[in-house]
């Protein structure tokens, strides 16, 4: 099976959508087991979230996803100082 091979022909595609967005979300094997795939048709963009990701989403509060939607598309600087898990520092000024 390829990356992103469906799960089983009968595992449903789930579109959820509002006035802003439409996402699907659907169950995908891979060689390091299942995976839930969210995926943008918009942009084209995906993600495959392994079971301990997504618990991690549970510890989360609703300040870390507004954070995030005030610059969509933008992996802006998280709360906290860090960026992609690393401390973010402004670069020096030159002499």
């Amino acid at each position: 099976m390829t990356e992103n091979s469906a799960a089983s022909a009968g595992d449903p595609v789930i579109k959820i959508a509002n006035e802003f967005t439409e996402v699907e979300v659907d169950r995908v094997r891979t060689r390091n087991g299942v995976r839930l795939r969210i995926f943008v048709p918009s942009s084209g963009r995906q993600i495959l979230l392994c079971p301990l990701e997504l618990e991690a989403l549970t510890w989360q509060d609703h300040e870390l996803f507004s954070h995030l939607l005030a610059t969509p598309g933008d992996p802006a600087e998280a709360p906290g100082g860090t960026h992609g898990g690393a401390a973010v520092t402004e670069p020096e000024a030159a002499s």
